[in-house]
């Protein structure tokens, strides 16, 4: 029937009281009033059926009423749920408001979300609601356990009237005492499923025996799928911003790699501007630093960390030491020095390879100074060769070929004969010291604006004698210079002051001559290491220098004696020497000797006889002294 013929019921009908209960939204017992009022007053049995009927009409309509509010309230309920996980900003929050508002709507004591975990293989309390046990909120279920263990087995709802008396799931004892402790009886259960997985639990419980309707068991599922949806929502968002965050620093690290390779670009230009401009080693450092931000320095190899200099020559890679980066400047397995990166602890490794390119440009710089050195030696080796070879060149020629080499033939020099006295373990050793001191007398001729030139042995070298200078002065100079640069004793032997080179070359033979006579008096003397001038002997100087007939002086002097040695295979000259040497002492000459004292004796008898009474006095054993140690420098001179 239509709205427009419904008609409004008669006042004194049988439904008008219960309409106006239903307005009012009267409770179930008001109900029953209408009918106890009739019967009181005694009304006609058919106005008391007709009274029934109404009721119970009234009464369905009422239920029905109540369970549409339900609903609008459970719909509501889940509306606002799905709103809050819209706008989904903390998990946590979320839900705790979907137990919260199954709780309410279910009319149970407690209701909490159990979740699982993966990592230790059980199921934990995330959410409660009503809750007041502790034990309870902290409990942990294993797999299988306990009424959630049926539902997350099965991914099916499960419900209990009560706990203790269902035997349909595994009890523990830590599971019964938390449930025990919180006084529950009643337990409903459903899956939060995302997909095929169970993922966890939600509960609802009272603490006395209930029957959950089947309205109520959809009504949490519908939580429950909720909570899954807030829960993956959640997981999603904690990947995106995982994602993100691997992004920004994705994106960090590109910037900070393209900040790197532009350093390291710049790096490049200026090392190569500098090899063009013909840049040196310190320049590079200079331009490393910069682009690093650090203090970089070039070291000597002998003056860097030798066991961080080696691992980087080794590994061709710069090293770590402390806090300073140690890149080891080497070319073809020679070590050249190194570059040292101080301070500088943590190095990006774009910036590492920046260091160990700049250690590689520095090797090659260092390989052309010494190949243009090198150059340059041979060059000052074979003018100094042509000096004392060649004695008809050309002045003007020599002149030219000096002043190339920025030297300067008509100023007065010193020729200087230099020769190592340190041990050598064999030939090879010997011949790589005799090289360095080629190289240091080399760089020593070419900043003093002279030259050098191996030769006899050792080296020679033609130096500039500077205002206010002796020859003693620039050998003792060159002898602590070349001792120092070669790590052995170096003893050096000067000439006189020599002028006038190239118009008279033949100078400088007869002046590395003189300086050889006095490098052979110093190591004589014992002075190995020392530098010394001719004039630095007295006497003995005057013997060495100029055209001195030194062979003449020893034969008029001691020849007899000699001549008897060479004839007879006697040692007179040894018992000369060991008996001036002992104070002219018979007992300390026989101990030299290792000889019987009357043999001494024998031997002085036949000197006596051989040079004549007067040998013994002051004049003649200075002269006999002096004569036996020209005979010595002489024949050491031969051998």
């Amino acid at each position: 029937m239509s709205r427009d013929h419904l008609q409004p019921a008669p006042t004194g009908s049988a439904e008008a009281p219960y309409l106006d209960l239903l307005a009012r939204d009267a409770s179930v017992e008001a109900f029953e009033q209408p009918v106890l009022r009739a019967r009181a007053a005694a009304e006609p049995a058919c106005r008391i059926a007709a009274l029934e009927e109404a009721r119970l009409l009234a009464l369905r309509v009422r239920a029905e009423l109540e369970g549409r509010r339900r609903r609008e309230a459970e719909l509501s309920a889940l509306f606002e749920t799905a709103h809050d996980l819209a706008g989904l900003r903390d998990v946590d929050a979320v839900l705790q408001a979907i137990v919260q508002r199954a709780r309410s709507l279910l009319g149970t004591d407690v209701a909490y979300l159990s979740l699982n975990d993966p990592a230790r293989g059980d199921t934990y309390m995330r959410v409660t609601e009503g809750s007041v046990s502790a034990r309870f909120q902290q409990l942990r279920l294993g797999m299988g356990e306990g009424l959630g263990g049926l539902v997350a087995q099965t991914a099916r709802p499960y419900v209990t009237d009560d706990y203790f008396e269902d035997g349909r799931f595994q009890h523990t004892h830590a599971i019964d005492a938390g449930v025990r402790d919180e006084g529950l009886v009643a337990i409903l259960g459903v899956p939060l499923m995302l997909g095929p997985h169970v993922i966890g639990v939600l509960f609802a419980a009272d603490r006395r025996a209930r029957v959950f309707e089947r309205e109520q068991i959809a009504l949490l599922g519908s939580f429950a799928a909720l909570a899954a949806a807030a829960i993956d929502t959640a997981n999603l968002l904690t990947e995106t911003r995982s994602a993100l965050a691997d992004l920004e620093r994705a994106n960090e690290i590109i910037r900070d790699r393209s900040a790197v390779i532009e350093r390291a670009s710049e790096v490049h230009d200026r090392l190569a501007e500098l090899v063009l401009r013909g840049g040196g080693v310190h320049d590079v450092a200079a331009a490393v630093s910069q682009v690093l931000d650090g203090t970089v320095t070039f070291t000597e190899a002998d003056a860097a960390p030798a066991e961080a200099l080696e691992a980087s020559r080794a590994e061709g890679h710069a090293v770590r030491h402390g806090k300073d980066w140690i890149a080891a400047v080497a070319a073809g397995g020679e070590l050249l020095g190194a570059l040292v990166l101080r301070g500088h602890p943590g190095l990006d490794p774009v910036d590492q390879r920046t260091l160990e390119r700049a250690a590689m440009v520095t090797s090659l710089l260092l390989l052309a100074r010494r190949s243009a050195a090198e150059a340059e030696q041979r060059v000052r080796g074979e003018l100094l060769d042509d000096l004392l070879d060649a004695r008809d060149r050309d002045p003007r020629l020599l002149r030219e070929r000096a002043g190339r080499l920025q030297a300067d033939l008509d100023a007065t020099h010193v020729v200087l004969a230099a020769r190592l006295d340190g041990p050598a373990a064999d030939a090879d050793e010997e011949a790589a010291a005799r090289r360095r001191l080629w190289s240091a007398a080399s760089h020593l001729a070419a900043t003093r604006r002279g030259l050098a030139a191996a030769r006899d042995g050792g080296t020679v070298l033609l130096l500039p004698l500077g205002d206010g200078d002796t020859a003693t002065d620039v050998a003792r100079r060159t002898a602590r210079h070349l001792g120092t640069a070669v790590h052995q004793p170096v003893t050096v032997g000067a000439s006189a002051p020599v002028t006038g080179l190239a118009r008279h070359p033949e100078t400088v033979a007869a002046a590395y001559a003189e300086g050889r006579r006095c490098l052979d008096a110093l190591r004589l003397l014992g002075r190995a290491g020392d530098g010394a001038a001719a004039e630095d002997f007295g006497f003995l100087g005057l013997l060495l220098a100029g055209d001195r007939d030194i062979a003449g002086f020893v034969e008029r002097t001691i020849g007899p004696v000699v001549s008897y040695d060479e004839r007879r295979g006697t040692e007179l000259v040894r018992t000369l020497d060991a008996y001036f040497e002992g104070g002219m002492s018979p007992a300390c000459t026989k101990d030299a000797l290792h000889v019987h004292v009357n043999t001494v004796a024998q031997r002085l008898e036949r000197v006596g006889r051989l040079l004549g009474p007067d040998w013994q006095t002051p004049a003649r054993a200075l002269e006999i002294q002096l004569a036996l140690r020209l005979h010595r420098l002489a024949t050491q001179t031969r051998h």
